[in-house]
């Protein structure tokens, strides 16, 4: 049986394409006017909208920004306040009515919010860069705005980013230093991430294991840097990986995913050789199983240095 016969629409690879759970917040202005702000977030990361639970409880040495802790299901999580993070001022006749709930980077995180509106499908290429005004009002934080209905523009939140702000990141085994002496052998890898916190932290991990790193932030940006690769090793006679040995991809970006990236460099008969991995706050099965319709070579959860060590050793092209 063909992959389109029992991949449902979202799943088909080379789509480029994104569900995000459309939500918003409130802020009271001096002149007492409110403003709305249209956000979203990836509907992978996200397990279930809620209610506010009744019971958020507070414990010592917590951020601001985080309003406690609550039993959610079987797991109880810290729940960010992101009005708070965001430094607004919540009208009177609105509250943090719901909880949506979201799992990446193996943590489960509630965030609380004034209201869920809807899913909405986009295309990764209608995502641009936020305008500079707004993203230095939320810090940095925002991957991508769409133009919605109305003139509107939906902001894509970086959570990785937040998390790392509130200093709730982890980093898997960085402190084994027994298991992860220094490689042996140098690698070219090139990594693809729009979050400048993901990228830092997996250079940190690279360049500390003795390789040599180059960045971009999207897949167009990555395909670029790919064909000067290959157009100048054509020049110089040699093979395109005699001048990179490995990709890490995330899939979360504008312009161009990781999945609709890979499925063209795997289907490039020169760029083909050179493995790609993808690295990724999701690991639930549907991601997964996205990657391996691409041809990825490996699938990899964000942030273990060991896994992340031991896939450069397995999958990087040895000379």
């Amino acid at each position: 049986m063909r992959k389109k016969e029992y991949l449902p629409k979202i799943l088909e690879t080379g789509a480029n394409e994104l569900e995000v759970i459309d939500f918003r917040m409130f802020e009271e202005l001096e002149d007492g006017s409110v403003y709305e702000w249209v956000l979203g977030v990836n509907v992978a990361k996200v397990k279930e909208v809620i209610q506010r639970p009744p019971n958020i409880f507070r414990s010592p040495g917590m951020p601001p920004e985080v309003e406690g802790l609550a039993k959610i299901r079987e797991d109880v999580i810290p729940i960010v306040n992101l009005a708070k993070w965001m430094k607004i001022k919540t009208p009177p006749n609105k509250s943090n009515k719901y909880v949506i709930v979201m799992e990446f980077l193996r943590e489960i995180i509630g965030v609380l919010v004034h209201e869920a509106k809807r899913i909405r499908r986009i295309k990764w290429t209608d995502i641009k860069k936020p305008p500079a005004s707004i993203d230095e009002k939320l810090g940095g934080k925002v991957v991508g705005v769409i133009e919605i209905e109305n003139g509107q523009l939906l902001l894509l939140l970086d959570f990785e980013g937040i998390l790392d702000e509130l200093g709730m990141i982890k980093v898997f085994n960085v402190e084994d230093k027994t298991e992860y002496e220094k490689s042996d052998r140098s690698y070219n890898i090139l990594i693809l991430d729009d979050s400048p916190v993901a990228r830092k932290i997996i250079r940190k991990i690279l360049t500390k294991d003795g390789h040599k790193v180059f960045e971009v932030e999207s897949g167009i940006e990555g395909m670029a840097f790919l064909e000067n690769l290959k157009k100048e090793a054509k020049q110089q006679g040699a093979d395109v990986t005699d001048k990179l040995q490995l990709i890490i991809s995330d899939i979360e970006m504008p312009g161009m995913d990781g999945l609709t990236f890979t499925k063209k460099v795997k289907s490039d008969p020169v760029l083909s050789k050179i493995p790609i991995v993808i690295n990724t706050s999701l690991s639930d099965k549907a991601t997964v199983d996205k990657t391996r319709f691409v041809n990825a070579d490996a699938h990899l959860v964000k942030f273990d240095t060991k896994d992340l060590l031991h896939i450069v050793r397995e999958y990087a092209v040895k000379k």
